[in-house]
């Protein structure tokens, strides 16, 4: 199929504004909760749909006060925390446009954002992030009239700035938005060039809260709670935290990915919002400690089985030896699985990158389906999801209400509906080669099954072509090999070279438990653990169980372990783990002339 397209359920306002569920709540549903926040003495603590109006209002009263005029921009530069809400939704009932800033940004990233958006108005977090900011030269950003800071009091400043207007200053200033007025500027992530300004209208998010809503109408309800821990500066977390606040979803804010299964244990989220990797780091740290504990043979024979017993369920469902086997492993393993995810968790939902058949089976046989998504910052967030109704695992689902997907003739998978973007903040020449005819043109292969699931193949951009003249989609390789425990990233290279290598780096979390397993000095350095040859045979086994999914002309022929592993800290990564090929290339040019030397 070249084409599918599902068609429309709801009409979009032409008034619409995102924050008119802040006034909605407070007014229908005044004590519902809609957040938790941490509590003085440990815990969390409620926060009422009215209390969180109050807030809104105060805020966005100040934002006025302080000059911010209709449609200016202010950022946001912080991780994921109550406040971000408060500020998003407080920018968008003052009528202005949030700009997101990663937390992680350098000042280099952080002054092309400024500049480039013509932000008026920054709020930080904390003394790290002012000092970011500070960083840039102030004739560089005439634009900013000032930087707030949220851990000195930037709520409470504005609130006390704005306490002299009345409330009536905020619905005045909402009235003159509408559908179509810019709602968020969010700027790619760069792997190549200069990031480009993505302007999403509140249209645009208004379509996303409501086909997730939809889509996903068994978990994003009220009466459930999720803890939301990806970067709200990313759009996928942005649009997940919209949809479940407009379906009175309890939110509780994180930004501590190293005691996650600790968070998921004390709050017990009904569902989970998340990148593959994280996905990856549970399986593997449970097949980890299960190895290390002696009991490596009776969780690889339940994972197995979780697979069996998930792929079953699209073949007429599972057998009776099955079944038993399933139930013995349930009460042996998955049950303890489940309780590493809260044991309240119902379902998860992931994007950012491909998922994999396998682990998406995995966890559908554990009892924690995964229904994986599909969308860029340029579809603001998910634009194909797998529903309870429609779940194909190791797709990427079908479009959602009111959306089509097409393949193009070279295999670029082309997108339209309402989530689609208008085009890239200030810039012409980059909106009209990406809007095509009313297709956004996503830089991804792909391919429309006769049911209307689409699969990704490949990035258009990152194909490698050896020597020999094959064309190679890394990505396959790549997530293959991430799922086994001692690999932390992987990146093919062999762009015109003979054959396809790759850099593996070690994931430093499994690597105590292998040290042990092998009886070897826990203090064993990396760089002579890496010439280990029991070592490099796992890492080697792992590599032909991949080969295994491709061509011969597509294996992996040869690899080089590196000595250290790479961060979105030390470059290598994006804020949502994507590699940047071109930084790691440069920095590894001499790994990479190994390979071929």
């Amino acid at each position: 199929m070249r084409e599918f397209e599902v068609p429309a359920s709801y009409t979009i306002p032409d008034d619409a504004n995102n924050s008119d569920n802040v006034f909605r709540h407070a007014e229908q549903a005044p004590n519902t909760v809609v957040f938790n926040v941490p509590g003085a003495n440990g815990g969390y603590e409620d926060v009422t749909a009215a209390q969180f109006a109050k807030t809104v209002t105060g805020v966005a009263k100040g934002l006025i006060a302080s000059g911010i005029e209709l449609g200016d921009r202010v950022a946001i530069m912080a991780p994921t925390r109550y406040e971000w809400a408060v500020l998003d939704f407080a920018i968008w009932a003052a009528g202005a446009c949030t700009v997101a800033i990663y937390d992680s940004s350098a000042a280099e990233q952080a002054k092309w954002i400024l500049q480039d958006s013509a932000t008026k108005l920054a709020v930080v977090d904390s003394d790290k992030h002012r000092a970011v900011i500070d960083e840039i030269e102030a004739d560089a950003l005439p634009d900013l009239s000032e930087t707030l800071q949220i851990d000195k009091g930037a709520v409470d400043e504005l609130i006390t700035r704005g306490a002299d207007l009345d409330d009536d200053a905020v619905h005045q200033r909402r009235a003159k938005v509408n559908a179509s007025s810019p709602a968020t500027l969010i700027y790619t992530s760069g792997t190549t060039g200069r990031p480009k300004g993505v302007m999403l209208s509140h249209a645009n998010l208004y379509a996303e809260s409501k086909s997730d809503r939809i889509a996903l109408s068994e978990y994003v309800t009220e009466g459930k709670k999720t803890l939301m821990f990806l970067p709200l500066a990313h759009v996928f977390a942005r649009a997940v935290a919209l949809a479940a606040f407009d379906a009175k979803v309890v939110v509780a804010h994180s930004s501590d990915w190293s005691t996650l299964v600790e968070q998921f244990g004390s709050y017990q989220p009904h569902f989970i919002l998340s990148v593959p990797r994280v996905f990856e780091k549970v399986f593997n740290a449970a097949k980890q400690k299960a190895h290390d504990g002696g009991k490596g043979k009776i969780f690889d024979a339940a994972a197995e089985t979780a697979i069996e017993w998930s792929e079953s369920l699209d073949k007429g469902g599972p057998g009776l030896v099955l079944k038993l086997k399933h139930a013995v492993f349930d009460k042996l393993v998955y049950a303890k699985l489940r309780a590493a995810l809260g044991g309240q968790c119902e379902a998860a939902v992931s994007g950012g990158g491909p998922l994999g058949a396998r682990l998406g089976h995995f966890f559908r046989g554990v009892g924690v389906t995964i229904y994986e998504g599909y969308g860029l910052t340029e579809t603001t967030a998910a634009i194909t999801v797998n529903t309870p109704g429609h779940i194909r695992v190791g797709s990427v689902g079908r479009p959602l209400d009111g959306h089509a997907a097409k393949i193009a003739e070279d295999n670029e998978l082309l997108l339209r509906g309402p989530v689609v973007f208008n085009g890239y903040w200030g810039n012409t020449e980059a909106s009209e080669e990406a809007l095509v005819d009313g297709w956004f043109k996503t830089g991804d292969l792909g391919a429309i099954d006769g049911d209307g699931f689409v699969t990704i193949t490949g990035r258009k951009k990152e194909i490698i072509v050896t020597a020999g003249g094959k064309n190679v989609s890394p990505g396959v390789l790549e997530d293959s090999l991430r799922a086994h425990p001692l690999i932390s990233q992987v990146m093919v290279v062999g762009d015109g070279k003979p054959f396809v290598g790759a850099l593996i780096t070690l994931d430093p979390e499994s690597l105590p438990g292998w040290l042990q397993r092998n009886n070897l000095p826990a203090d064993t350095p990396i760089e002579k653990l890496i010439e280990n040859p029991d070592l490099n045979a796992e890492i080697e086994a792992a590599v032909a169980d991949t080969n295994k999914k491709v061509s011969r002309a597509e294996a992996i022929k040869k690899i080089r372990i590196l000595p250290i592993d790479w961060t979105q800290e030390t470059g290598e990564l994006t804020p949502k783990m994507s590699l940047k090929r071109a930084v790691v290339m440069k920095q590894h040019e001499q790994d990479v002339a190994e390979i071929y030397s």
